[in-house]
């Protein structure tokens, strides 16, 4: 899920950002190879691009779990964009054909690459072992790039205090190809598996770069932030060695996660090996894997188009090994990796997600859960109504049951370590917080800037209590200890303690406010009502 405004100008900036003055940096022997980045000499903040942390998923490999990089001679240079993920845009149907359903940077399959930002002396050498934050981007499991993320934001908002990594992962078919076959014969969950691969990675690897791989902090938003979940329910909540200390949701998207072999991923297997004619092979995932990976990205493509509005084709699944069972069941057990979480949301979610022309808040409920009846239509129209229009409504139904609901499920898995905030500067609405946290996705491209309707909040004073919140839990675990102690922001109360969220927002005059104020008892009702349904909406 991801504003398609954001993806417009994420587009332009692998195209248009500048350049900033650098310098060569120190060589990083990996082992499988040596990589050379370059200092940027106005911030003394030194950058790798496009390491390779895996091989190449192609040929063989397609569909399968990631594998180590092969070797290579010579020293590689790290200073360029890397190829994004083979991708495209969420579901743009109105109406969901799972119900109907009877049984550009480049872009490359070759795209398991992070990137590394660490604060520098202006040779490129780090000082000491930082903690470090890992960003997984968003964008529906089936778009984004890390190239769309500049690490060094997260430098600067911390002072120099972390280091920060920025990975790719496989995506749409490629990385969430689901179905029996597939179990069998290669790897469900390809794009996490990725994901967790590069965690490895930094395990193994990040001290080189001044990082503390003790000290590692996980964070995503949208569908990142979903995968963040992943990782925190992965291998029953008990994954080692400890890949992550902690955890920051921004905006969970917790899409529909059936089991691998449920009628729907295995209706979406076969339309793939259809529309690839390899109906009658003998082995139908090994025809997939000789496929051309152009005709691979038309069927990706068509499905991805045909899916409901907002909504991925593809998609995490349950597959019994590193995912075994829905996340709703592992948060509610407390089964989870990680000592401690920061979750935010944003106070108007679904007006960017939700499909422009319903007008039926029931039947929009069908559409988005496919295996609703009329029975649990009827409890959600109950529920929401009164809220407003009917499009309000539906914007309340896909915000709470898919992003704002399942961060309260997550938050009651972290007792006594978890806090909660909310984004509500106008519009508020789904990705609009990414602009404070990276603030160079506008402005590297100012003629983009200016076409954003409304003009994002820019304000010194709110972007440095809202964004050095994430730096500066990352490091101490406690938003409370802060990178500057002058923030705007008051005392934040753990949110086990009264459901107490920070907010952070402005006033009518644009004056900056930020203030704690309790979780609203109304829809931690609703939540209740969506956490009762999560067998049918497969969470």
């Amino acid at each position: 899920m991801f504003p398609r405004q954001l993806s417009v100008v994420a587009a332009v900036l692998l195209i248009t950002a500048p350049l900033p003055a650098v310098v060569a940096a120190p060589v990083i022997d990996l082992g499988y190879a040596q990589y050379q980045g370059a200092v940027n000499t106005s911030t003394n903040v030194t950058t790798f691009h496009g390491i390779r942390y895996a091989a190449a998923p192609i040929n063989e490999l397609r569909f399968r779990a990631p594998q180590p990089p092969p070797a290579v001679t010579g020293v590689q240079q790290a200073t360029t964009l890397p190829d994004m993920c083979l991708q495209t845009g969420p579901g743009s149907s109105s109406i969901n054909p799972l119900r109907a359903r009877t049984i550009d940077v480049g872009a490359s399959e070759d795209c398991l690459t992070l990137s590394v930002s660490y604060p520098s002396n202006a040779d490129g050498a780090a000082n000491g072992l930082l903690p470090t934050i890992v960003w997984i981007h968003g964008g529906a499991y089936t778009s984004g790039a890390g190239s769309m993320y500049r690490g060094t934001d997260l430098v600067a908002q911390s002072n120099r205090g972390i280091v920060a990594v920025v990975i790719q992962y496989r995506l749409g078919l490629f990385g969430f190809l689901p179905g029996t076959a597939v179990k069998e014969n290669g790897a469900l969950n390809a794009g996490l598996l990725d994901q967790e691969f590069a965690l490895r990675w930094v395990n193994k690897h990040i001290s080189k770069f001044g990082g503390d791989p003790s000290k590692v902090t996980i964070w995503g938003e949208s569908a990142g932030a979903g995968s963040v979940v992943q990782h925190v329910v992965a291998n029953g909540g008990n994954t080692q060695p400890q890949l992550f200390r902690a955890a920051i949701t921004s905006s969970i998207a917790l899409v529909s996660q059936y089991k691998y072999d449920d009628r729907i991923p295995e209706l979406l297997y076969s339309e793939v090996v259809a529309d690839m004619n390899c109906t009658t092979a003998t082995n139908s995932l090994a025809c997939l894997r000789a496929g051309d990976v152009n005709d691979l990205q038309s069927v990706n493509l068509k499905m991805n188009a045909a899916a409901f509005v907002s909504m991925p084709a593809f998609s995490p699944v349950v597959d019994g090994q590193f995912i075994t069972q829905r996340p709703s069941q592992s948060m509610a057990q407390g089964k989870v990796n990680g000592r401690a979480l920061l979750a935010i949301t944003n106070a108007f979610e679904g007006a960017v997600l939700v499909d422009p022309t319903s007008v039926n808040v029931t039947n929009y409920a069908l559409e988005v859960f496919p295996n609703f009846g009329p029975a649990q239509a009827k409890q959600v129209g109950s529920l929401y109504a009164g809220l407003g229009t009917q499009l309000f409504q539906s914007s309340a139904v896909i915000a709470e049951s898919l992003l704002i609901c399942p961060t309260y499920y997550l938050l009651r898995a972290f007792p006594g370590s978890a806090f909660k905030g909310e984004f509500a500067v106008t519009p508020a609405t789904h990705g609009m917080d990414i602009l404070s946290y990276f603030p160079s996705v506008l402005m590297d491209a100012p003629a983009l800037a200016a076409s954003v309707d409304p003009a994002p909040y820019s304000n010194p004073v709110f972007t440095d209590a809202f964004a050095q919140s994430f730096t500066s839990f990352a490091i101490s675990l406690d938003p409370n200890i802060k990178v500057d102690p002058t923030t705007i922001t008051p005392p934040w109360s753990k949110w086990h303690l009264a459901n107490t969220e920070m907010v952070f927002n402005k006033t009518e005059t644009d004056v900056p406010l930020v203030k704690a104020r309790k979780t609203d008892d109304a829809l931690l009702r609703r939540c209740q009502f969506w956490e009762s349904v999560t067998e049918l909406t497969a969470q």
